[in-house]
């Protein structure tokens, strides 16, 4: 039962810029007679001291393996720590993703940032405070439970006080946590709650060293890799006796097909690069597929099929019919800022500085590479500039480190070029979307059945077998990748989000996985979400338009999870939603509606698109999105995370699309990978329904499948024509239009 209910909006909230959700859910119980599992990232990593620090001074340090993606997460973690120590933020000092010091949280990624990592720090930090009271109440004489504390200073009821500072001495956290201690209830809190300044900001707006590709060390050489023509190409020959007396080159590594050159200054390194490229000479190679027929070759390949859901029940017989195929292309992460990453290698011991979002499954893949015993290696996080998913940063780490081998102890600073970037990097998979559904007499769907066909979302570096590193598949002694690896529902990969949240009598909901992967993919931002909600809830449109049922009518009428139903009648009154309303042929508004992997934020998106007929463009001046995440704890960042979704869905949704031909990428540079500018960027208005009674939910990946299928349906409802294959580009509109 929802007990409370408060509707929130950007304006009653301020705009303190790029604030992040913070969200938490609490401790889950653990019925009689099961063995006791530790809640969120305390089960893998079970020390106090692997989480917190309380220093001399009477300060924290907090240690976290999830890391900074731009989303604020850092200075997220340091609320929660600084709410359950009862300290003032500025004195909780966060370290995050350093195999040396940090625990191991895997990946940052799936939007289970602070429902993992925070769960973990605000049950640590809450054990350690109680420790600390104890400590205090022997100290004092009294009573744990007559004690108080602000600041950090605990006081008993006749005046006396002591500092956390004093209380260090013998304190001996490394002992296994409990997680028995109640955390404050929501009612109570004073950090938490409120917009704090990031601390990740200052630096990123005042030129100072913001990210990975900043970072400057002592006697630091730069690299650049030369790469193939296309994956797979052997290397022949090449001619390095002019590049070797170049200005400032210092090295040419060559190992089998793997060739770079080091220099001193990054200008030298991009001139040897090219006279290097110029010489080099390859055979062989993936040959792609026929770009014009990459869906029918999808589908042609062999699959591994599961039924992800089903339900029986009688058809009417008096039903109507209705199938239609969608699909999705490759899709790059198309960073603003290619990869980078810096690499020493002195007394047997490599240490790497990377944006990945992995530091220990990093480590174990480049201990397998490099053949070294993974205690030699430490990675540790510097952000990078911009990435939603698996980019090129976690491949520039092992060309850094190949490199490195080669200049005596010096560090080598390796910066992947434009080309590099868009041409090397793991897409986000192509995807084929068959719906088909039948109607009752009653225009309700009496049966759905749904198929979606997906290469793997899940190559990232850490897998028990292979090395997900590019370099290594064209060393001398090459290693394989791992094999593709399917990620099982309830989140699913390719299959996310694929099983609607509607009722229906009838289900059928199969995934045709495809091992063979013609291009190479992995972990892009919602993984198989995005393209599933677009499909699922442009069919639910065209359904309507066959029941002759208003969009959000018809949606309401499917659903009983009232949250799902909230949301959809927030996002319609907000637009000013007219049941029946027709487009005027160039103008129209659409919905869309999901809740991310069935298991985290409600949100509904209405569209409003513009067409210029002539051109074929597609514009999406405003979008209003509506969105339940529980229990908020920060909502300017929670807004923040749902407007830049929805920007990034619309740049995804008309303009972007990896171009590729039998012979290799074709999309190189932005002008061959356009996305959309700043000046195109709709405007976006969100309400948020808080429900204090409810755990918190992943918010990181929700709004960016409404968002597509808001702009879908937005477009049919204007024009009356129906846009089932992404990206919305000038040819396919001009081709839907006649």
């Amino acid at each position: 039962m929802i007990m409370h209910s408060t509707k929130l909006t950007r304006r009653e909230f301020g705009a303190a810029a790029g604030a992040l959700i913070v969200s938490f859910a609490l401790a889950p119980q653990v019925a009689v007679g099961q063995a006791a599992r530790l809640p969120g990232s305390l089960a893998n990593n079970t020390m106090l001291d692997a989480w917190l620090r309380i220093n001399a001074d009477g300060s924290a340090t907090i240690f976290t393996g999830k890391v900074e993606l731009g989303q604020g997460i850092l200075t997220a973690l340091a609320q929660i720590a600084a709410e359950e120590l009862d300290l003032p933020l500025a004195r909780v000092a966060i370290i995050s993703g350093d195999t040396a010091r940090t625990p191991d949280e895997g990946h940052t990624s799936g939007s289970q940032s602070i429902e993992n990592g925070g769960t973990a720090i605000r049950l640590a930090s809450a054990e350690a405070r109680a420790i600390l009271f104890d400590r205090a109440a022997k100290q004092l004489g009294v009573a744990a439970d007559t004690l108080s504390v602000v600041d950090g200073i605990i006081s008993a009821r006749d005046g006396r006080f002591i500092g956390y500072g004093e209380l260090v001495a013998g304190l001996d956290l490394h002992r296994e946590a409990s997680a028995k201690t109640a955390p404050k209830p929501p009612a109570q809190h004073k950090i938490v709650g409120k917009s704090a300044p990031r601390r990740d900001i200052p630096a990123k707006v005042t030129g100072g060293v913001a990210y990975v590709q900043d970072i400057r060390l002592p006697g630091m050489t730069h690299g650049r890799v030369v790469r193939p023509p296309r994956h797979g190409a052997k290397l022949d020959s090449f001619d390095e006796s002019k590049e070797r007396s170049l200005p400032g080159v210092i090295a040419i590594v060559c190992d089998g097909s793997f060739l770079g050159v080091v220099a001193e200054r990054e200008e030298q390194t991009i001139k040897a690069r090219t006279a290097i490229a110029g010489t080099a000479r390859w055979s062989g190679g993936s040959e792609m597929p026929d770009p014009a027929k990459l869906y029918e070759h999808l589908v042609s390949l062999p699959t591994q099929d599961s039924v992800v859901s089903e339900k029986q029940a009688t058809v009417p017989a008096s039903a109507r019919t209705l199938e239609a195929i969608y699909t999705k292309p490759y899709i790059a992460h198309a960073s603003i800022g290619p990869s980078c990453a810096l690499a020493e290698l002195k007394d047997g011991r490599l240490t790497v500085w990377s944006h990945t979002q992995g530091v220990f499954p990093l480590r174990r893949d480049l201990a397998k590479a490099l053949k070294m015993d993974q205690s030699a290696i430490r990675c540790i996080h510097a952000e990078g500039s911009g990435c939603y998913g698996h980019n090129g940063h976690d491949d520039v780490v092992l060309d850094a480190a190949l490199l490195a081998r080669a200049v005596n102890g010096r560090p080598v600073r390796l910066q992947w070029m434009r080309d590099d970037e868009f041409a090397w990097e793991p897409y986000g998979a192509a995807m084929v979307m068959r719906a088909k559904a039948t109607l009752g007499a009653d225009s309700r769907i009496v049966e759905w059945n749904y198929e979606v066909w997906s290469n793997t979302h899940a190559m990232r570096p850490g897998e028990r077998e292979g090395t997900n590193l590019v370099a290594s598949w064209y060393l001398a002694e090459p290693q394989s990748a791992s094999p593709p690896r399917v990620i099982p529902q309830p989140t699913g990969g390719g299959d996310r989000n694929a099983v609607p949240l509607y009722e229906f009598p009838n289900q059928r909901i199969v995934s045709h996985f495809i091992p063979a992967m013609p291009l190479r993919v992995s972990s892009l931002r919602t993984l198989g979400g995005y393209a599933n909600v677009f499909a699922l809830e442009s069919f639910m449109d065209e359904l309507a338009e066959l029941a002759g049922a208003d969009a959000v009518a018809f949606r309401l009428a499917h659903l009983k999870d009232s949250r799902a139903r909230a949301v959809i009648e927030a996002a319609a009154k907000n637009a000013g939603w007219k049941p029946g309303e027709k487009g005027d042929g160039t103008r129209g508004r659409g919905i869309g509606f999901a809740k991310y992997k069935n298991l985290a934020t409600y949100v509904a998106v209405v569209a409003e698109v513009e067409i210029d007929r002539e051109s074929g463009t597609i514009q999406v001046p405003r979008l209003y999105a509506a969105a339940d995440a529980g229990l908020i704890i920060n909502p300017d960042g929670l807004i923040s995370q749902i407007e830049g979704g929805i920007i990034q869905s619309a740049s995804w949704t008309l303009r972007e699309e990896v171009k590729f031909d039998r012979n290799g990428i074709r999309s190189r540079d932005w002008s061959s990978y356009p996305i959309l500018t700043m000046m195109e960027a709709p405007t976006v208005e969100v309400e948020l329904i808080n429900r204090p009674s409810e755990r918190s939910l992943g918010a990181g990946e929700a709004s960016q499948g409404p968002a597509v299928a808001a702009i879908a349906n937005a477009f049919a409802h204007a024009t009356g024509k129906r846009l089932r294959d992404l990206p919305f580009v000038s040819e396919r509109v001009k081709a839907a239009l006649g």
